[in-house]
């Protein structure tokens, strides 16, 4: 009878399996949700695109001069007066990038072949309006742009130039 009993208590091959079966589909659906979740999470690293981007120093900027600022993807353009515009290198056309062509002294959008001057006005089309701007904030004598707030305008004021 006690050979019976302990027999009773034991798992069944099927049952051994069922329970096997269960715990490695748990654990794989629940890798799956964690995998899932880090996927969607919004991957912000302070001092990247979309945040507050430390262009450089005032001084680095020679004035009539324009810089690009790779991990703000935008530009710094110095004007000759000491001022500062920093233009998001997208194309409001269709959202090309834009490169700087400091021998035409313009910008060349290459899907389109929209220009645009140093402020960011637009010379030729087919883009319908000026390179949209950045917030900058001179704090001591270093440049931070806010990349993550684009202001779009319709045309270049003197109102939109940061000084140091």
């Amino acid at each position: 009878m006690v050979g019976q009993q302990d027999r009773n208590k034991r798992f069944s091959r099927r049952e051994f399996l069922g329970v096997g079966l269960v715990v490695s589909l748990t654990t794989l659906f629940g890798q799956a949700g964690i995998a899932l979740f880090e996927f969607f999470k919004p991957r912000f690293e302070p001092g990247a695109f979309g945040g507050i981007v430390t262009a450089g120093q005032v001084d680095e900027f020679e004035p009539g001069t324009v810089s690009h600022i790779l991990g703000g993807r935008c530009y710094i353009s110095r004007m000759e007066d000491g001022g500062f515009l920093a233009l998001w290198q997208r194309c409001t056309h269709l959202g090309c990038t834009i490169p700087w062509r400091e021998e035409e002294g313009q910008f060349n959008c290459p899907c389109h072949s929209s220009l645009f001057d140093p402020v960011g006005e637009v010379l030729s089309g087919p883009a319908p309006r000026p390179m949209d701007l950045f917030p900058i904030e001179i704090i001591g004598d270093e440049i931070l742009v806010n990349t993550g707030d684009p202001l779009q305008r319709k045309s270049f004021e003197s109102s939109q130039v940061t000084y140091a």
